[in-house]
């Protein structure tokens, strides 16, 4: 049999052996190591925990091909190391061994794979350079995440909590829960289908189980509507409201009904709320526009002011654009974009404030730890750009030109006031609050923010 085509890598990670090994443990770290651009699901596992025989069933997806693979844990030995091997699958043979090598005041993480692609030399002829490729970007990325995740750990420390999260299948939520789990946290979800360990409730209805709040120990609400998912219309824009400003309504009222209320009510807002400011530079302390964006935006933050007289640390993320390409704004451009027909939308003078998701994570961690922090904070990178930079930029990273404007007009004509308000405002926000605070940025510049989120 020919030799396996092996690919390694190595980070110096400023944690313990026990820290890193707990980390992998953990329920979320396999959704936390799956790079985005990854379709891979856990079909089925043997037993919970990270325990020596446990099989684990995946479904992988490329296009539209669908394999199952199931690998086998072997060499478990806690605090050092661990090793998958394939036991079905689509490779002749599989074996990645994962090696925590403990120094002074850090850990080495070292992973091999070690692949055999099907068909022998042939198989390693035609597909061994693009399977190099895939496993090298695979495990830069596994690596950064993880050196980001123990760091903050180590940087941010903070007790386990039990925490109740709306909107936790949506975009932010469903990489909030693994990364929280993660951290040794547990993520209680608030949905209207009953889910087992959840909560159950039907704002349109006015219904929430206020007796399963009690005793929690944070709420982060990120439920509401996709603000660009359509035209607006006047229906859309009560649709838009009804879905933040009433459910946030009965969640502060709910806990300021508690007799053990949660400590902190983080509860989402957004940039839009500033509307368009040109070039000025925008804090917290920035008054909101006077227009359909900032007009919600406020009454959506002042719905929690029953949470906030009862005495809850109450905190508004006012998110920018969400930098991920499992959806929103960057989902939405990858396509033309990959096809080299994207470019700048309008002049392409606008200000963009965005945020990579991880980001996003590590700032709502750095909230729940910063108790003195409280009202807005403005949930973005250091690092605004404008939108031609934005397209040129996103074009570099792919390797492709990024030279065909949209016109303003075009976008008006097919979006109407959504495409003024979110597509060619000029909002550029500065993050005063999370800066003075101590975050420290994974991602503060938007090629590096790009490269890591699409693996290039």
């Amino acid at each position: 049999m020919s030799e396996p085509l092996v690919v390694s890598r190595e980070t110096t990670i400023g944690t313990s052996a026990e820290a890193l090994w707990a980390w992998h443990a953990s329920p979320g770290a396999f959704e936390r190591l799956r790079p985005p651009w990854e379709r891979v699901a856990i079909v089925a596992r043997s037993a919970p925990g990270l325990v020596e025989g446990l099989r684990v069933t995946l479904r992988v997806r490329r296009g539209p091909i669908s394999v199952q693979w199931t690998a086998r844990h072997d060499g478990v030995r806690p605090g050092e190391g661990f090793v998958d091997v394939q036991e079905h699958g689509p490779f002749t043979s599989w074996r990645h061994e994962h090696r925590f090598v403990a120094g002074v005041g850090n850990t080495q993480l070292e992973d091999t794979i070690a692949v055999r692609p099907p068909f022998g030399a042939l198989g390693m002829l035609v597909a061994g350079p693009l399977l190099r490729r895939m496993l090298t970007r695979m495990l830069r990325y596994r690596h950064d995440i993880t050196r980001h995740d123990l760091e903050q750990q180590m940087t941010t420390p903070l007790a386990p909590m039990r925490i109740a999260i709306t909107g936790a299948s949506g975009m932010v939520g469903s990489a909030l829960v693994p990364f929280l789990t993660a951290q040794g946290h547990t993520a209680v979800p608030v949905s209207r289908r009953p889910a087992p360990g959840g909560i159950q409730w039907d704002p349109a209805s006015g219904t929430l189980d206020a007796a399963a709040f009690e005793g929690l120990d944070a709420v982060i609400h990120l439920a509401g509507e996709n603000i660009a998912g359509e035209r607006w219309t006047d229906s859309r824009k009560a649709a838009l409201r009804e879905s933040r400003v009433g459910p946030t309504a009965l969640l502060a009222r709910t806990l300021a009904s508690l007799q053990r209320p949660p400590k902190v009510l983080i509860s989402a807002s957004a940039v839009g709320i500033y509307g368009d400011q040109g070039d000025a530079a925008l804090s917290e302390s920035a008054r909101p526009a006077d227009d359909f964006l900032g007009r919600l935006g406020a009454a959506w933050e002042a719905a929690a002011e029953p949470a906030r007289q009862a005495g809850i640390r109450v905190v508004h993320p006012r998110f920018g654009i969400i930098l991920t390409p499992e959806g929103g704004a960057l989902a939405k451009m990858l396509p033309t974009a990959r096809a080299g027909i994207s470019g700048p939308l309008g002049s392409g003078d606008q200000w963009m404030s965005w945020i990579a998701l991880d980001d996003v994570l590590g700032a709502l961690h750095h909230l729940l730890a910063h108790s003195e922090v409280s009202g807005p904070v403005n949930t973005v990178t250091p690092s605004p750009v404008r939108n031609r930079d934005f397209a040129t930029t996103l074009g570099a990273v792919l390797g492709r030109p990024a030279v065909l404007p949209v016109p303003a007009f075009a976008l008006k004509l097919l979006f109407g006031e959504m495409a003024e308000a979110t597509l060619l405002a000029s909002t550029r926000v500065v993050p005063t609050v999370l800066e003075s605070s101590g975050y420290q940025f994974r991602y503060p510049t938007l090629e590096a923010a790009l490269r890591h989120l699409l693996g290039r």
